[in-house]
């Protein structure tokens, strides 16, 4: 049983590997040349460059969370897509918005976030990974796929100068 599970991981960390590579491709960070790149920017420099991440970069600035994720971390941010926060009930995003809900939106995008660096190779051996604002996240892996609480991980291991990011198909909400 035991021997089934390490190569269900290895497994797992390959097809984890190969969305990284092409997760990479698709952002314009591909090649050795790109990972290079991406890898001298921050979390959220990176995150600008990417295109995908709009509403998470408003969300973070929203926040005043910009400088926390410019720091040295490391950090890894499980980070929602501009199509994942389209997701959400209408209303939703402009309420967290607003300068009333900062408080609530920066638990949330902190829900987003784990100190220190946890590639995709880690990611697959956690059942839980406690987030920056103190809750801990659920982390599943079945079928060669991963999820968190509702997100499923859709690309992995960009990294950054301060940290990794892991791309989520959906916001994740801090019980």
């Amino acid at each position: 049983m035991t021997r089934n599970l390490s190569c269900q991981l290895i497994a797992m960390s390959s097809i984890l590997l190969t969305l990284s590579l092409v997760g990479l491709g698709c952002h314009g960070h591909g090649g050795k040349e790109g990972a290079e790149r991406a890898a001298a920017m921050d979390i959220v420099d990176t995150a600008v460059a990417a295109g995908d991440f709009n509403t998470l970069v408003t969300a973070v600035k929203a926040a005043d969370l910009v400088s926390t994720l410019k720091s040295p971390g490391p950090f890894t941010v499980f980070a929602p897509t501009d199509a994942a926060f389209a997701k959400l009930p209408s209303g939703t995003l402009g309420s967290l918005l607003q300068p009333e809900n900062k408080q609530k939106l920066a638990s949330i995008l902190t829900y987003h976030v784990v100190p220190g660096k946890v590639t995709a190779a880690d990611v697959v051996k956690l059942t839980t990974a406690k987030t920056v604002n103190g809750q801990s996240l659920s982390i599943k892996t079945s079928g060669g796929r991963v999820m968190l609480d509702n997100a499923m991980v859709i690309q992995t291991d960009i990294r950054c100068s301060n940290g990794v990011i892991h791309v989520i198909d959906a916001v994740v909400l801090p019980k």
